[in-house]
């Protein structure tokens, strides 16, 4: 592609690079000049103007997009693609879920050419219905066809949506001294809604072993979350303890996330298990969140995976929170 002043009279068919005006004419920027433009432009007394011309193999600012985008992307359910203006496209979830990104193909993919961008939100970002995935901009007017290939090759089908995978979730709640209300189950619905995941009952018992562990025994949701009314703080607390009575197992206990540290999980029966930190009550974003969302859409939540939440870890401080993290200054 060339780019810069040429005399008016060589730039028919050639991208208008500023908006101009001439009399009554107002020709935007992008606009391709016809020749009614330019006798327009030289009646208004214009000699020379800025352009765009492309090039044999150049391919067009939306043409570009609307290809890489549907590379990218493919047949991918639950999502949607904008329709491609000044070079960009966007690609829209139209059910809500977790965003699916392979990172190190975008990575390829962005050095490319540096007029090829691709701009997504985090991976495993939790998303809502008509929510923005990414954008894909062309900046140019119009890029190479061979850099347009190997960008469609580097990223073909690097994004896409997880969807939920579990329809309903119970709650195992205990009662320790005082009264702690339904705050932890209304949090929870609000949680589950986002996804559009059923609420399947809250059992409310006793903070003893025994009872923790009888009403998961006898919970047949594919998904169990225990919210304790005294904080776990030791791999073989009262609730760890419980879901082993009730023959599970504990797969790891505490998150480098804050608010969210003392979060346990675990299975039962094959199912996943959610020991809540105490901070779930509050629908404010915590660790518990990142845990539950990713369960819930069939993402395995490893140690390793858990371990690597530290990085970006550090949220929002909850005002309800018993001890705040800085109480002097």
């Amino acid at each position: 592609m060339r780019f810069g002043p040429v005399p008016v009279a060589g730039a028919l068919g050639a991208i208008l690079a500023h908006r101009e005006v001439a009399g009554d004419l107002v020709l935007s920027k992008g606009h391709v000049l016809t020749g009614s433009d330019l006798t327009a432009l030289a009646s208004a007394g214009y000699t020379q103007i800025t352009v765009a011309q492309l090039d044999p193999g150049d391919v067009g600012e939306d043409i570009a997009a609307a290809v890489l985008a549907a590379a990218l992307v493919g047949a991918a359910p639950g999502l949607r693609l904008g329709t491609a203006a000044t070079g960009r496209v966007n690609v829209i979830a139209d059910t809500p879920g977790l965003a699916a990104l392979d990172a190190a193909a975008l990575h390829a993919l962005n050095r490319i050419n540096p007029m090829i961008t691709v701009a997504t939100v985090p991976d495993l970002h939790r998303m809502d219905a008509g929510g923005l995935v990414a954008t894909i901009k062309i900046i140019a007017y119009a890029v190479p066809q061979a850099d347009l290939d190997a960008a469609c090759a580097a990223g073909q089908g690097a994004i896409a949506l997880h969807h939920p995978q579990i329809d309903r979730v119970a709650l195992v709640e205990t009662r320790a001294g005082r009264d702690l209300g339904d705050k932890g189950e209304r949090s929870l619905r609000i949680r589950l809604d986002r996804l559009g995941v059923g609420f399947a009952g809250r059992d409310l018992v006793d903070h003893d072993s025994a009872a923790i562990a009888a009403a998961l025994a006898a919970c047949d949701a594919p998904l169990i979350c225990i919210l304790t009314g005294s904080a776990t703080s030791d791999l073989h607390d009262t609730a760890p303890e419980a879901l082993r009575q009730a023959g599970g197992e504990v797969l790891h206990f505490g998150m480098p996330v804050d608010p969210g540290n003392l979060l346990f999980i675990g299975a039962l029966g094959g199912r996943p298990v959610i020991g809540l930190p105490g901070c779930a009550r509050s629908p404010a974003l915590n660790g518990a969140d990142w845990v539950l969302e990713r369960l819930l859409c069939g993402v395995a939540v490893t140690p390793d995976d858990i371990a690597a939440m530290g990085v970006g870890g550090l949220l929002k401080e909850i005002p309800s929170r018993p001890r705040p993290r800085r109480v002097t200054d």
